[in-house]
């Protein structure tokens, strides 16, 4: 009886949003064509009448592939979730489309005629070998659940800022990379729905044909092999599958990131408790929810509907009903807090501050003395070096102020939340920034730094208090902690990039500053964020008292005397004071908050006040490295530090996740 209630209660959701996407769908279309043309438009459109021309060429050819879209995403993510047995699996956290799309842009920019009849083969080329990696650092630690979406998440974002750096040494694509990137289902022929049709057609068949299998898999391997069942192979073939679903979507329309992560959790969470229930109310779920979100764009949108993503819009959608919903997931957190004890036994003996700060001074004397010229590599002395020094000395300064204070942010942020996972970049609290500042540009059209700052703060502090309320409520278990903040970072970068998107002469300009540049870096900027650094660097280190309880839990946390309302409060502050600063001068794709206090840890430092030291100078000496070689690499174009950052800090990253427990 319960088993049948909670079923209708996700059939009931699943039925709700299709009934309202047909609704919205029916009036939208009706505004375009009267109902009694419907039958002739979409069978043999008249050639002298504009608006059958439309319905059956753009209307319809739309709403198809927008409904195959997120039915071929849900289908992939409940495959995902289901057989590596992780509610936070979706294509978007295990870098999958990430991956598809990064071969997409580089076959457009420098093979485009891949993106012909080869195009599939790319975007799969692309999604197979970002799995393959993400399973290959994985398997080193048996699938835990954080190593494999720390993994994916990394990737991902690895890609993703590859992605950017393409597109801003390829200025004259970056409207219409966008546009594709951020997930369009405009169309203008039947093409994407003969494409996607079939495709998805035969994966739907190959899903339901391996249902009974997939059920076999809450068995042990034993009891699995006793059966017949091989469960190494069934896994292979439906994550295959999965990728393949995935891979598909994006080559036909680009990344639509949320709908494989919300359609999935939401009908689990609403009551579907059968593998072969998720399976089918997951397509349906998801592709009523893009049809919603893609008929909603274009009521509201009008003349702007074929230029703002609806991939990117979904999320504005997707993103508050999964909060909404996630106080019903149960946590995993006995497999977290075991992953979060063994990352944090990695490296036995912590190397010397003194050895950091020697690397820190070389990494700076190099960025301010070694350079490039159209004749070659030289030092600058004397009078070349006064020519230099007022544009390299600043951009160094910030560079370093900004990796320092994103480092201490990260330690501050891990320790609170009590999940490794957690950083500025992940949580979305560096998109509340970057969001804060977009708000500046659009009330001022020339905001002052003070403006940008303070929303810039209030950004960060929302998105951190948001994410605080949630833990509290949740019990601050790393799973439903790491879940609200992709939802969030994924509401805040959706209207990030349909502001992008949308053509705005500024889009550039944000683009590069989002990517982490120095660009802007002079000698007053230099001044104010040293003036903002120190202090909040000084003080952060105060609270280590704090940081070392504090991951123990709440009860254990009192007993020793910690007022927790008050530590947490200022432990919040100070992480959105930080990145707010860090973030204004470089932007939010930086890296430095995730891998700074990632990497003290596994060089051995365990305890608060040398995590917070070590991560800092290991931030500033990344970010001054990338500033460094972004201006070098290519000379005479350059790279953003904070793109540059990634690439550095990412492969180092994971090489450390492949290394086995001693």
């Amino acid at each position: 009886m319960q088993a049948s209630r909670t079923r209708g209660g996700a059939v009931g959701l699943a039925g709700a949003i299709l009934s309202l996407a047909l609704v919205l769908s029916a009036l939208q279309l009706a505004r375009q064509l009267p109902p009694a043309l419907w039958f002739q438009a979409a069978l043999q459109p008249s050639a002298d009448d504009v608006r059958q021309l439309l319905f059956h060429f753009s209307a319809l050819p739309r709403l198809m592939t927008a409904f195959l879209c997120g039915a071929g995403l849900g289908l992939a993510g409940a495959l995902f979730q289901h057989v590596l047995r992780n509610p936070l699996a979706s294509p978007t956290t295990l870098g999958v489309e990430a991956g598809a799309q990064l071969t997409l842009v580089m076959a457009a920019i420098w093979a485009p005629a891949l993106l012909g009849a080869s195009r599939e083969i790319v975007a799969i080329a692309g999604a197979v070998a970002v799995t393959a990696l993400i399973f290959a650092v994985a398997s080193k630690r048996g699938f835990s659940s954080l190593t494999l979406v720390l993994t994916g998440l990394v990737v991902g974002l690895f890609c993703g800022a590859l992605s950017v750096a393409l597109k801003l040494l390829n200025q004259e694509y970056v409207t219409s990379l966008f546009i594709w990137g951020a997930g369009s289902v405009a169309q203008q022929d039947w093409s994407a729905v003969a494409y996607l049709l079939p495709r998805l057609l035969i994966g739907g068949i190959v899903a339901a044909l391996l249902v009974r299998p997939l059920t076999v898999m809450a068995l042990d391997d034993a009891s699995a092999s006793s059966l017949g069942v091989s469960l190494q192979a069934l896994r292979a073939g439906a994550l295959l599958l999965a990728v393949l679903l995935t891979a598909f979507v994006t080559s036909a329309v680009g990344v639509i990131g949320f709908i494989g992560l919300a359609a999935p959790q939401i009908v689990r969470l609403s009551g579907a408790r059968q593998l072969q229930d998720r399976l089918i109310l997951s397509p349906l779920l998801g592709g009523g929810l893009l049809v919603l979100v893609d008929q909603a764009v274009q009521a509201a949108g009008d003349h702007f509907a074929d230029f703002l993503p609806t991939g990117a819009v979904t999320a504005l959608f997707g993103a508050p009903l999964l909060l909404w919903l996630l106080p019903q997931l149960r946590s995993a957190g006995n497999d977290w807090a075991t992953d979060i004890h063994a990352t944090s036994r990695i490296g036995k003996r912590p190397l010397g501050f003194s050895a950091f700060g020697g690397i820190l001074i070389a990494a700076v004397l190099m960025a301010v003395f070694l350079g490039r010229t159209p004749d070659g590599w030289s030092l600058a002395f004397g009078e070349e070096f006064a020519t230099l020094a007022p544009w390299r000395v600043p951009r160094v300064a910030v560079a370093l102020l900004a990796g320092a204070m994103l480092g201490m942010a990260g330690v501050l942020l891990q320790r609170l939340t009590r999940n490794p996972i957690a950083s500025p970049e992940v949580l979305g609290i560096g998109t509340g920034v970057a969001l804060g500042i977009l708000v500046s540009m659009v009330i001022s059209a020339a905001p002052g730094r003070a403006l940008q700052l303070a929303l810039g703060l209030a950004g960060a502090f929302a998105v951190l208090a948001l994410l605080l309320w949630r833990g509290t409520r949740a019990r601050f278990a790393p799973d439903q902690l790491l879940l609200t903040g992709i939802a969030l970072s994924a509401l805040l970068d959706a209207i990030m990039v349909s502001f992008l998107a949308l053509g705005d002469p500024r889009a550039s300009q944000l683009l590069a500053w989002m990517a982490g540049s120095t660009y802007r870096a002079d000698a007053s900027l230099a001044w104010m964020t040293f003036a903002i650094a120190v202090p909040l660097l000084l003080a952060t280190p105060l609270t280590s008292r704090w940081l070392d309880i504090l991951p123990l839990g709440d009860e254990a946390s009192r007993e020793l005397g910690v007022e927790l309302g008050a530590a947490r409060l200022v432990v919040m502050l100070l992480a959105s004071v930080l990145t707010a600063a860090s973030v204004l001068v470089v932007g939010p794709l930086t890296f430095a908050g995730l891998v700074g206090p990632h990497l003290a840890r596994v060089l051995g430092m365990r305890r608060a006040f040398e995590q917070l030291i070590g991560a800092a100078l290991l931030g500033a000496v990344l970010m001054v490295a990338a500033d460094w070689l972004g201006r070098m690499v290519i000379f005479p174009f350059q790279l953003p530090a904070g793109l540059v950052a990634a690439l550095i800090g990412v492969p180092y990253l994971i090489w450390h996740l492949t290394r086995r427990e001693r």
